[in-house]
């Protein structure tokens, strides 16, 4: 299996669109709603010569936008990064190939997958930090575009979930790609750090995601530098069933 940030077997052009991160309980690093928009409201003008006032015509299609959320700090106690030991797994993605990958993550974080297996998950046993990572997908696009249409991606989120940019930025060394996040799935903070892994062309092998509380911010860093150091897929046509 190759290193990090490389690929085995096969590598295709393209690269499908970054899957969105999923709230806190769903697959993806963090989001996962994508804002619904609303059809033009149409008038119909009173008729010349009425006698009668004109009344509004409803809108259509409109969506009333929510409340503001109150929010709730989770005061739970943060994640140490010394409290955390490391082993490598395996599992497989499949989107556009079949992707075998290895990384390294906590020894106690407990595997998912959803249908279709396009990413991995591994959640701490609380159930509130999570490390997901994506493959499987064709390998063209270098890290800084990913991000940028990930951040185009994160505009569509609703304005109730009070998404926060904090960084984004791109290793000049590595190419690889990182976005810091906030967001309010709930009415608790939770904070994302996504990271696109470069391999040795500058392009991007993948998308590893860490989603916790605000005071976690060292001990998933830490998680996420784990995963993507150690990183590595080998690929494969998928084979038609």
């Amino acid at each position: 299996m190759a290193g990090r940030g490389t690929v085995g077997a096969l590598l295709v052009s393209g690269l499908v669109g970054v899957i969105a991160i999923g709230g806190a309980g769903g697959y993806g690093v963090g989001l996962l709603t994508t804002a619904e928009r609303s059809d033009a409201a149409s008038g119909v003008a009173a008729p010349l010569g009425s006698l009668q006032p004109s009344t509004p015509s409803p809108t259509v299609g409109t969506t009333p936008t929510p409340p503001p959320k109150k929010i709730v700090p989770d005061n739970s106690e943060p994640l140490n990064a010394d409290d955390l030991y490391y082993k490598t797994r395996q599992f497989a993605a499949t989107s556009v190939v079949r992707s075998e990958v290895s990384l390294r993550v906590p020894g106690n974080w407990n595997f998912t997958q959803p249908d279709p297996p396009k990413i991995g998950r591994y959640t701490d046993p609380t159930g509130k930090r999570w490390l997901r990572i994506e493959a499987g997908f064709t390998i063209r696009r270098s890290p800084a575009d990913s991000m940028a249409a990930k951040l185009v991606d994160l505009g569509t989120v609703p304005a109730n979930q009070m998404l926060s940019i904090k960084s984004q930025t791109v290793d000049p060394d590595t190419h690889d790609a990182t976005l810091v996040y906030t967001y309010v799935p709930d009415n608790s903070v939770r904070y994302v750090v996504v990271r696109w892994v470069a391999n040795g062309d500058g392009l991007c092998t993948f998308e590893i995601a860490v989603t916790g509380l605000p005071q976690d911010q060292a001990a998933l860093e830490d998680v996420l530098q784990h995963a993507a150091d150690s990183a590595a897929r080998d690929d494969s046509p998928i084979t038609p069933r």
